[in-house]
């Protein structure tokens, strides 16, 4: 009998089952199963991973002051104000910038600027982080909590209510019911009145976004506004050009200015900034700056103010060529040269003293000499002759001291004569302060009128007070004259000797695409104010 070998199952056919067995349909759909799983557990890893890294990415995101440096820009925008930011001959300056450029330089990084239109724009570009700091000469307020960080400067300002004086002035909120005051845009000024309606309901405003400070005031002083509301600041700066706007009342008390920072930014720039602002507190930078772009504010009231400006109109037009020529020689700034002419003489040049002094640069007999002067009647030989002492008197100053100091002294030892300005820095380093800065040697230069003082100098008796006006009066005559007069570009080519004037820096190109004559600037000006001046 034939035996067939029985065939041994393979390992599959051992588990087979029938089709109609319920795990045939399981067993089926485990390999689906399983690579799902695999899928499954693929997925929550990648996901732990990602967030992982976001976690981790989170963690190193540089913070705002790191960005600045590993792009090696501080990006800051402001607006045109003689108070924040302007052009000057030699380039940009202002009190904010001025701080601006020494911060950007303490951090290490370029500083560029953007100027808006005014505050408004300034404002927005902050708000949606496009800049790090916003200059716009605003003081901090409850407004800006949660869109905007802040930073005080070290100025001080008031929203001051002014007037045309033809008509009445207002003592107080209560006298201008039933007018309206006129602001320029996004101010300190409407937040004030805001605050302050609840107790005067019936007071009204206006507020002109194409306008800057001096745009108001021109207003006023034509009369077409009769009462408006502008920072004491930019009053200061702005009210020897406006003889017919005078200053009413404060809307409250004085509040330091600050820098602006967008809110969506972390701290380390703030704090940066901080430690800045003490830094220039404690070397005295804050009050050196204050000092140059505010210190001689307080001169020219309104009888000043008005002569000064009829004399440019109908007595300086006869010189101005002699300015221009013989600072042209000496390689000055010819608005100086007519600042000093006129401090000395009013622009008369005839004018005698009882002291002997006389011409239009009232010069003494020795110094005419000296100078080779020989009728110091004659304009155009007094003119060069104070535009050639003078800069012998400048040449003199230790050149370590840099401008505007240098001319600053320069000019109080032009009034005063070197040996007395000596003895004054003499006495402010024995002080324990700094010789060559004026705002410290002004302190002590009417010191030399006291006894007790001036025995201990070599010199001995002046009266230290004049150098001191001398000084403030040239600088208030240039800051005007500055605004309404064009230097004359091409001085500095004449001559290998360092230029002399009043502004600090080095001409460069304008940031911010501003056009090289100003325009941009003097489009609020009244026409006949020029450009803005480069406050000394």
């Amino acid at each position: 009998m034939e035996i067939t070998p029985e065939k041994t199952p393979d390992a599959a056919s051992q588990f087979r089952a029938h089709p109609d067995d319920p795990a045939v349909t399981e067993n089926r759909d485990l390999p689906r199963i399983l690579t799902a799983h695999n899928a499954a557990t693929a997925y929550t890893s990648l996901l732990v991973c990602t967030l992982a890294l976001l976690i981790l990415s989170g963690c190193s995101q540089p913070s705002t002051l790191q960005e600045i440096r590993n792009e090696g820009v501080l990006h800051v925008i402001t607006r045109v104000a003689p108070s924040i930011y302007y052009e000057g001959r030699e380039g940009p300056t202002g009190y904010d910038y001025e701080l601006a450029k020494r911060f950007a330089a303490e951090l290490g990084v370029e500083l560029r600027l953007r100027v808006g239109e005014d505050n408004t724009e300034v404002l927005s570009v902050l708000s949606r982080d496009f800049a790090h700091i916003g200059l716009a000469g605003l003081s901090e307020q409850p407004l800006f909590e949660n869109h905007y960080k802040t930073l005080t400067t070290g100025i001080e300002a008031q929203s001051i209510v002014v007037y045309n004086r033809d008509v009445e002035r207002p003592e107080s909120l209560t006298d201008l019911v039933g007018q309206t005051l006129h602001l320029v845009s996004d101010s300190n000024h409407e937040y004030q009145l805001q605050a302050l309606t609840g107790k005067t309901p019936d007071i009204f405003w206006q507020v002109h976004p194409g306008l800057d400070a001096a745009g108001i005031l021109a207003r006023v002083e034509t009369g077409e506004l009769s009462y408006a509301v502008v920072s004491s600041n930019e009053l200061e700066l702005n009210h020897v050009f406006f003889p017919q706007v005078k200053q009413g009342f404060a809307l409250g008390d004085a509040k330091e200015l600050a820098w602006l920072f967008p809110a969506s930014q972390d701290d380390s720039l703030v704090s940066a900034a901080k430690a800045f602002f003490e830094k220039m507190r404690e070397d005295g930078t804050i009050a050196q700056l204050s000092e140059r772009f505010y210190g001689h504010l307080d001169h020219l009231n309104y009888v000043g103010a008005r002569t000064f400006m009829h004399h440019v109109e109908n007595r300086l037009p006869s010189y101005k060529t002699l300015f221009q020529d013989n600072a042209s020689i000496f390689n000055m700034d010819w608005r100086l040269l007519a600042a000093i002419g006129y401090q000395e003489s009013h622009w008369r040049p005839n004018a005698v003293s009882p002291t002997g002094v006389r011409g239009l640069m009232m010069l003494t007999r020795n110094t005419a000499n000296y100078i080779g002067i020989n009728n110091r009647l004659d304009a155009e030989e007094s003119i060069q002759g104070g535009a050639k002492y003078f800069r012998m008197v400048h040449e003199k100053i230790p050149e370590r001291i840099a401008e505007p100091d240098r001319t600053w002294f320069a000019l109080a030892s032009y009034n005063v004569g070197y040996g007395h300005l000596e003895d004054a820095r003499r006495l402010t380093e024995s002080a324990g302060k700094d010789p060559d800065r004026w705002m410290d040697v002004k302190e002590f230069l009417p010191l030399l009128a006291q006894k007790e003082w001036y025995k201990k100098t070599r010199f001995g008796y002046a009266r230290g007070h004049e150098p001191v006006l001398y000084v403030q009066n040239i600088r208030r005559y240039y800051d005007v004259l500055a605004r309404m007069m064009k230097p004359t570009e091409d001085i500095a080519a004449t001559t290998e000797s360092s230029f002399v004037g009043l502004e600090q820096g080095r001409k460069g190109s304008s940031p911010g695409g501003l056009s090289e004559d100003g325009a941009d600037m003097r489009a609020s000006l009244p026409p006949e104010l020029g450009t803005i001046p480069p406050t000394l």
